[in-house]
């Protein structure tokens, strides 16, 4: 896969921050690559960039149109065929990490042909994946999991992975969804794996390894999603991590845009994910705890935190607020 850098990051009509985790992922992990935003009038959501439309984006650099946002399904709407024939006729690569693969929309290979642009799928999993066998491997292997999806595994994994290095300990990102793989450039798009072949993906993704050396594995879903918790069981089976971290979002009443489902509370949480996890490895240990304060004044912010930790009795902290230190040392000691 060759992806041409920076980008025109598309926003479309997204009503809310957390329908462009893509976006927000790719700029505050790799800014250097983001040149500016095009967002359709109905748009909410800014990243903070310079408004730019795809021939102005042009001229001054970009060569790239990343789709930053994901509806309902992964799929393309209609609405957005006109941008992205407009982006193309520009003169740049559309990139996507959707579930509707860009050829599969009328018209759009063929525009792509004569303007002589590429049609990216980031979403696209790796042939002949192996049916996992749970056998023990060696190296070490953190895996970030959640009570609910878009709330930090993705942030909770990359802060550790670059915690980790900072104190010389050998460590990668392994990422698992369309965000985590266009900022780490490799990894394998989990739901898009067929359900037989999820656990041995991440066998294949997080192999055998020097003993001091950790895979900081991007989590992925929920055990406690209704739909998406039968990814996340293959991933922990697949991962057969040494060291948990659960991530957690404190407002939250219920899995987001399934009011009928309540969350989790961290201790039935912690719970299931160690015994799902045992499957595979007997010794995983959850380490610490991941809190998303972003809505929270500094004092909500220091109680929530408080309260996690005396209720699950491990470290806790905001992978953008407070510092990861103590979560480390538990990780390594």
């Amino acid at each position: 896969m060759s992806i041409r850098k920076p980008y025109l990051i598309f926003l479309g009509d997204a009503a809310e921050p957390v329908l462009a985790k893509t976006a927000f992922g790719v700029r505050d992990w790799s800014q250097q690559d983001c040149l500016a935003q095009w967002r359709l009038p109905e748009c909410k959501v800014d990243l903070g960039l310079p408004d730019k439309e795809p021939a102005a984006a042009a001229e001054i650099g970009a060569r790239s149109l990343l789709l930053g946002i994901a509806p309902g399904g992964g799929r393309v709407p209609p609405s957005w065929v006109p941008g992205l024939r407009k982006a193309i006729e520009a003169g740049l690569d559309i990139v996507s990490g959707l579930h509707t693969r860009l050829e599969d929309v009328e018209g759009l290979a063929e525009l792509a042909a004569k303007h002589k642009v590429q049609l990216i799928n980031v979403r696209t999993p790796p042939k002949d994946l192996p049916i996992g066998n749970g056998i023990k491997r060696s190296g070490k292997r953190l895996l970030t999991v959640g009570t609910d999806c878009a709330l930090g595994k993705k942030y909770t994994a990359l802060t550790i992975t670059k915690a980790l290095q900072s104190r010389g300990v050998a460590a990668t990102f392994r990422a698992t969804g369309q965000t985590g793989i266009l900022i780490a450039g490799s990894g394998v798009p989990l739901d898009c794996v067929v359900a037989d072949f999820v656990s041995g993906a991440i066998e294949q993704l997080t192999p055998a390894a020097a003993d001091d050396h950790w895979d900081v594995i991007e989590g992925q879903g929920s055990l406690f999603h209704p739909g998406y918790a039968g990814v996340t069981l293959g991933l922990v089976h697949g991962a057969q991590p040494d060291a948990l971290i659960l991530c957690h979002d404190p407002t939250r009443k219920h899995i987001a845009y399934h009011p009928h489902a309540a969350m989790p509370s961290l201790k039935l949480a912690a719970t299931r994910y160690i015994e799902a996890a045992q499957l595979n490895n007997a010794n995983v240990r959850l380490v610490g705890v991941s809190l998303n304060t972003s809505a929270l004044s500094q004092a909500e912010r220091e109680r929530a935190l408080s309260q996690a930790e005396h209720e699950l009795a491990v470290p806790s902290f905001d992978p953008l607020k407070t510092s990861s230190d103590s979560v480390i040392q538990r990780m390594l000691g």
